[in-house]
């Protein structure tokens, strides 16, 4: 239950609640009754915070997901971490947390798939973070061009665009099959392809753990 009278408290546990049943349900599905179980609050309450649904989803979107996705992506900005094998690196542990009791996958890709035709709300700010995690990525690259650990002939931008699509793939498939067999097959591709990205190949540290 949460404290009634504290109205930021109140939003941010609405917020969480929201996240676990949306991530849970998809946000078609999502209750709103079970959002109010879990927080205890009244629906006239919920609604003093969100008008309708719809900004409900945003809010989770805005307040809960983005800030997510940007602090994962924060090691690739560290000039001390190898680019490469920081990329496999996140892929790794993002696949642990996802699959730690089963496979829910990426809940930007969940929404993504669920609601980007249908709702210019979520697809704008699911394409921000989408291209954020590019413009992250990428970014690592050039400083592995500007060190030398990365290849000169490659195009940072088009690599980064595939790369978050093979990880975002590589996701999509464990949840599609329920296990993580075919998601460790792919985690193991991309081994091999960052690896391909390597100034000096021979000497790729990039490896799946």
């Amino acid at each position: 239950m949460v404290n009634r009278r504290d109205p930021d408290k109140t939003r941010e546990a609405l917020l969480a609640a929201a996240f676990e049943e949306i991530y849970a349900q998809g946000f078609r599905s999502a209750s709103i009754d079970n959002i109010l179980r879990r927080t205890g609050v009244t629906k006239g309450a919920l609604y003093h915070h969100f008008p309708n649904k719809n900004a409900l989803g945003y809010a989770v979107v805005d307040d809960v997901i983005a800030p997510w996705a940007r602090e994962m992506m924060a090691p690739l900005d560290d000039p001390n971490l190898d680019p490469l094998d920081t990329l496999l690196r996140l892929a790794q542990e993002q696949l642990a947390e996802d699959t730690k009791d089963s496979v829910g996958g990426c809940p930007v890709n969940n929404l993504v798939h669920e609601m980007s035709g249908l709702d210019d709300g979520f697809r704008t700010r699911l394409d921000a973070i989408m291209l954020d995690w590019r413009d992250s990525i990428a970014r690592a690259l050039r400083r592995g061009q500007q060190d030398g650990s990365v290849r000169q002939n490659i195009d940072a931008d088009d690599a980064a665009a595939f790369s978050l699509a093979a990880y975002e793939g590589c996701i999509s498939i464990a949840k599609s099959s329920r296990h993580t067999d075919l998601y460790d097959a792919c985690v193991r591709g991309m081994a091999a392809i960052l690896g391909s990205l390597r100034a000096d190949p021979g000497n790729a540290s990039t490896a799946v753990a």
